[in-house]
């Protein structure tokens, strides 16, 4: 066993004693400045609020059944559907009954398996009470008996791992659904409620109806509002100015993980990491809110208590906005299709099983690179499971898995340069802590790998892990002493030092500003001034 592998295993491990992960299904409880209750006269008044009802039909329409694509694109069958569908902007509720808000309570529908709809337009008034409504965020906090489905102006989440807010919650739970985050006196927010009765397994004999509806006003700060840390920014040259403004702060966003890994900001405006520790992916929102996007995300053998890391570690987007996984237990890189299948793009070199993919990165043209160390093993280097007697880099091109170089004792974080011309490297070894950048060919295979930095003499005992760039070339590489910031020439620029060791980053929310840091327990996120490389994937929400 070499000398650093305790030292090593105790980092990325993140201690002996398991710990609980935060997952926090709804929006951050605390008191709102303003209240407008939609049951009562006065507060459907103040938004100009006119309910509207309808039963809802179940009814039997013409379908097909799963082809070999595995959506419905097989023989012809029938099914169920429901009538009518009136969660869109435009659909005409006129002719609906009209309901008084204070009859919100009277119980409706037919009982047992049942089905309705509330809809309902708010205008925002510009104050409620004493509170100056601009800027301000608008919650509708809602419980139906029994469940509840809410499409704001004709739109409803479909994001894998979303649980509460517009989707149902729980048996008469409030769902929390934030409506806007910067609200404008005179905006109008359209809003149809779907009730269900309840449990569907074993329809009640009960009915449906409204137990609570409000408008929640916040000042800007309080939903979603991140904490301050001691965590600081170090500058070592005057360039970091324009990278990192002064007066940037580091601020935390969630905490209470195992080890967290592998960050990918998805277009569709949530973050993705990695507690290989605790075999998940989390999902985080810019409410607040984290929820489990993937349980069991590298691994479901037999032994999984033997396992330090059995879970996925690096995450990426391919350019088809498909998430990519490395996943340590399974020993290999996955594809999650919109299906909810699982492609396997990598598990083998040479005939081989590979050690455990750590961290990936696609190249413009769909090829994928990876860093395959032995970390989420066992026993990590002596452990009898490894079949490779390197730890290699690769690409996948065309189907096939490449080795790209054997040079590295624990390759592990990967990036390429903004134009593609190189490819960076580092290495997670205690007695080599060396950032390596290699010239990418026109075929994609890598040649004269050189020392772009040599963290060797750094005193902190760890090694390098993730690496990002931004879309000006400046090297950011999680590293003894915090987040380095190296400039396209290899100067070192400045450091972001967390509360926690950090693992790994990426630049994410809409401007690509914002740079998120997996620490060992706590995801952190400061602002930076130059968006950073981010898989180039399209904005659509995950579909089954």
């Amino acid at each position: 066993m070499p000398r650093a592998l305790p030292a090593l295993l105790g980092l990325i491990v993140g201690g002996a004693a398991p710990v609980l992960a935060q997952v926090t299904t709804d929006l951050p409880a605390t008191l709102p400045a303003a209240v407008v209750d939609l049951r009562t006269e006065d507060g459907a008044a103040l938004v100009g609020a006119q309910w509207r009802y309808s039963d809802v039909k179940v009814i039997e329409v013409d379908h097909h059944a799963p082809g070999p694509d595995l959506r419905p694109s097989g023989p012809p069958n029938r099914t169920n559907d429901i009538s009518p569908h009136a969660e869109g902007v435009a659909f005409d509720d006129s002719a609906w009954e009209r309901i008084d808000p204070p009859a919100l309570e009277a119980r409706r529908s037919n009982g047992r398996l049942a089905f309705t709809w509330y809809r309902t337009k708010v205008t925002l008034p510009e104050r409620v009470a004493g509170f100056r409504v601009t800027g301000s965020t608008v919650v509708l906090e809602l419980v139906v008996d029994d469940y509840a489905e809410v499409w704001v102006d004709g739109k409803l989440p479909t994001v894998l791992g979303q649980t509460g807010g517009q989707l149902i919650k729980g048996f008469n739970a409030p769902n929390r659904v934030v409506l806007t985050r910067s609200a404008q006196p005179g905006q109008q927010i359209q809003l149809a409620i779907f009730g269900v009765n309840g449990p569907i397994s074993n329809p009640p004999g009960n009915f449906i109806w409204v137990r609570s509806a409000t408008l929640d006003f916040y000042r800007a700060e309080q939903i979603g509002a991140p904490q301050a840390t001691t965590g600081k920014v170090v500058r070592l040259d005057p360039a970091l100015d324009g990278i990192v403004a002064p007066g940037a702060r580091l601020e935390k966003l969630a905490g209470g993980f195992q080890f967290i890994e592998g960050p990918v900001w998805h277009p569709d405006g949530y973050l993705l990491f990695s507690d290989p520790n605790a075999n998940t992916i989390y999902r985080w929102s810019a409410e607040g809110a984290v929820s489990v996007f993937r349980t069991k995300s590298g691994y479901t053998g037999f032994d999984i208590g033997e396992y330090h890391q059995p879970g996925s570690n690096g995450l990426t987007l391919d350019p088809n906005g498909l998430l990519t996984i490395d996943e340590h237990g399974n020993r290999r890189v996955t594809r999650l299709e919109r299906t909810g299948q699982i492609t396997v793009l990598a598990d083998r070199y040479d005939g081989k099983r590979l050690n455990s993919p750590n961290d990936l990165v696609y190249r413009s043209d769909g090829t994928l690179y990876f860093t395959d160390p032995p970390f989420g093993l066992p026993k990590a280097f002596d452990d009898p499971r490894k079949e490779l007697p390197f730890s290699g880099v690769y690409m996948v091109k065309d189907g096939q898995v490449v080795l790209l170089t054997k040079e590295l004792t624990g390759p592990n974080g990967i990036a390429f340069s903004p134009d593609e011309k190189y490819l960076y490297v580092d290495d997670w070894d205690l007695k080599h802590r060396v950032l390596m950048r290699y010239e990418v060919n026109p075929d994609g295979t890598i040649a004269n790998g050189k020392v772009f930095y040599d963290f060797t003499r750094e005193t902190e005992p760890v090694a390098l892990d993730g690496i990002k760039v931004d879309q000006a070339g400046n090297v950011f590489v999680s590293a003894p002493g915090g987040v380095w910031i190296l400039s396209p020439g290899g100067k070192a620029l400045g450091r972001i030092v967390p509360p926690e060791h950090d693992a790994n980053l990426a630049f994410g929310e809409a401007d690509g500003k914002s740079l998120f840091l997996t620490a060992s327990t706590g995801l952190y996120r400061i602002r930076v001034n130059i968006p950073g490389v981010r898989p180039s994937a399209p904005i659509q929400a995950a579909s089954r």
